[in-house]
């Protein structure tokens, strides 16, 4: 059961039971089993697991709904961090780009940064067939907020987009995200601003 608890708060979105009998090395049967003992182990807790017929979720408990909505609601409107902005310009100059690679690029597990640039609408994640995984790219909105039209508007693309070295570039940056702000003025174009 840890495996499945670890696995299901790492992936944070549902889980078929195939893929974690296949990463657990059990039957679909053992999960789901295993699943609904957890279920009903969570029950004044402030974390549940959600169960349907093909798939499990960790989700929050109503019982703090509240509290959770409030932390959301100050998640989707607080400052970005660093860390945040840094992997938000890596997804805007790599997209559309594997969480993998990613974490590649920074060294480190991006799986809370990306759920909170999701909640906020500036990435979104799309199933890429041809390389069997979920991909990242940037969302219309956050293009708005920069005020250009397209991620060839952004400083520098052509060259960053194909530069191997783009995350070690970011990551000498005390803000990466005076990239941007640095670069492009609010009217959209290129005159670098102070």
């Amino acid at each position: 059961m840890p495996q499945l608890e670890a696995i299901l708060f790492v992936l944070a979105k549902p889980v078929s039971f195939s893929k974690l009998a296949k990463w657990t090395n059990t039957s679909i049967p053992e999960v789901e089993e295993s699943l609904k003992q957890y279920a009903a182990m969570t029950g004044e807790r402030g974390i549940n697991i959600t169960l349907t017929n093909s798939e499990a979720q960790l989700t929050t408990a109503p019982a703090v709904h509240d509290i959770v909505s409030q932390v959301v609601k100050d998640e989707r409107t607080g400052d970005l961090t660093k860390p945040s902005l840094e992997t938000l310009s890596i997804i805007a100059y790599r997209s559309p780009i594997a969480k993998t690679e990613l974490e590649a690029i920074r060294g480190v597990n991006c799986s809370l940064i990306i759920r909170n640039l999701l909640i906020r609408g500036l990435v979104t994640e799309t199933f890429d067939k041809l390389k069997g995984i979920e991909v990242y790219d940037i969302t219309p909105e956050y293009l708005q907020l920069l005020g250009v039209q397209t991620v060839q508007d952004l400083p520098e693309y052509e060259r960053l987009h194909r530069d191997i070295q783009l995350g070690e570039r970011l990551a000498f940056l005390d803000k990466p995200g005076d990239f941007f702000t640095n670069n492009i003025t609010n009217d959209g174009s290129d005159t670098p601003t102070e």
